[in-house]
């Protein structure tokens, strides 16, 4: 049976060594055994659980359904890979559809045919593809926490999710800026201390748990980019004022 390193692991699949720490802290890919050095060991099984993390990956999933996907009980790999192929062909089509409609658009542009207005946006049309999405969510995200969310969410309106999201933009924003105040600064600690109620509105989540997110917000690299977007290295920031938020708690 081959053996890989962490760092041989990280050089294969092209993923960093640090997410591979992360995924090992969180549960969502431990090494088949640690030598007596600490070196991390990872065999065949292994590589195999790291292929269906990134093939979630590509699929959007984030971080922590995938983790309670993997590692449920009912978890089949044969039969996720075929369900994984289904989402890849719907969204390789999709993307058929928006370089035709850059092609069509050019053209247009060029004065050499005619575009529809509903032509214009059409390929943006993620419905079905979402809708697969949801049942595969259906189907194997069962952890308590999925469960939770979906009990505490069902009666929601459009509203109350349009709600949700403008609390979690306008967070996002008055995160970044008391950057400069420091992540020990009791407005980044007032804000973490929100964000936090914010989450167990879904679901029950342990402080541990919360210091996990947080590096996911890092790891993650769609959270990343989200953070970093509103603010240069906010992604770390919150993750570090999370880690600090965390330690406080711990010593009440």
């Amino acid at each position: 049976m081959e053996e890989y390193s962490v760092k041989q692991l990280s050089k294969l699949a092209g993923v960093s060594v640090r997410a591979l720490h992360y995924y090992d802290q969180i549960g969502l890919l431990k090494p088949s055994f640690i030598k007596s050095n600490g070196y991390r060991v990872y065999s065949e099984k292994e590589l195999l659980k790291l292929q269906q993390i990134l093939f979630f990956r590509e699929l959007d999933f984030p971080l922590d359904e995938i983790e309670g996907i993997i590692n449920a009980p009912n978890f089949n790999i044969p039969e996720a890979l075929a369900e994984q192929r289904k989402l890849l062909e719907m969204k390789r089509k999709r993307i058929n559809r928006l370089i035709k409609t850059i092609d069509k658009t050019i053209t247009n542009l060029k004065g050499e045919s005619e575009m529809k207005s509903n032509d214009m946006f059409t390929a943006f049309d993620e419905t079905k593809m979402k809708e697969y999405q949801e049942e595969a969510k259906r189907r194997w995200g069962n952890t308590e926490a999925h469960k939770q969310s979906m009990e505490r969410i069902k009666n929601w309106t459009k509203a109350d999710y349009r709600r949700v999201a403008e609390e979690g933009r306008a967070f996002t924003r008055e995160l970044g800026k008391v950057m400069d105040k420091g992540i020990k600064s009791l407005e980044a600690q007032k804000l973490i201390s929100l964000h936090y109620k914010g989450i167990e509105q879904f679901y029950d989540c342990p402080l541990e748990m919360y210091r996990n997110l947080g590096e996911m917000y890092v790891v993650d690299s769609r959270f990343k980019q989200y953070y970093d977007s509103v603010r240069p290295g906010l992604a770390e920031f919150m993750r570090d004022a999370i880690a600090y938020y965390v330690e406080q708690r711990h010593k009440r």
